[in-house]
């Protein structure tokens, strides 16, 4: 595989009630394991395509209201999901076996909280940000790309350097 030689960006979903940006501000060296995806495409990214160095735009889903909360930077590139081996976990997958596994996770470092959260009706007023994937009609992927003029734009809404 070729290596990149560009930054690619991407939009992190997490429901607030189970890991906010808040949270993730709280960890240790405000970084953690992005693990649980159970989805093949977005596991996909997290396994071929997620590189360190990336930038992430950290999403509150399932709230009212929905906005992106902030920034985060990819520390560690795609490894083994080890929640899906532990049958203790609420994203245990019995039929993911350790030798061969089915789910990936990366690591995340917490970039910036934005001032004020870029709500999903911001979003959707907003020209620059109409061909957004989280935008579009039925577009639930848990982790999806965004473009470098998309992530721009986000920080020009936000009102905030760009990292």
């Amino acid at each position: 595989m070729a290596k990149r030689s560009e930054r690619q960006f991407w939009l992190f979903k997490s429901e607030p009630d189970s890991f906010s940006i808040d949270d993730l501000a709280r960890t240790p060296g405000r970084t953690t394991f992005w693990s649980g995806v159970r989805n093949y495409q977005a596991r996909n990214f997290l396994r071929d395509t997620i590189q360190v160095g990336d930038g992430v735009l950290f999403y509150h889903s399932s709230t009212d209201p929905l906005a992106i909360v902030g920034t985060a930077n990819v520390v560690k590139k795609g490894y083994p999901d080890h929640t899906a081996f532990d049958p203790k976990d609420s994203h245990y997958d019995p039929a993911s076996d350790p030798a061969e596994p089915t789910w990936y996770m990366v690591d995340i470092r917490l970039e910036k909280i934005f001032p004020k959260p870029l709500t999903r009706d911001r979003l959707q007023a907003t020209a620059a940000l109409k061909g957004m994937m989280l935008l579009k009609r039925g577009s639930r992927l848990s982790i999806q790309p965004v473009t470098a003029s998309e992530w721009a734009a986000i920080h020009k809404l936000a009102v905030v350097k760009e990292s």
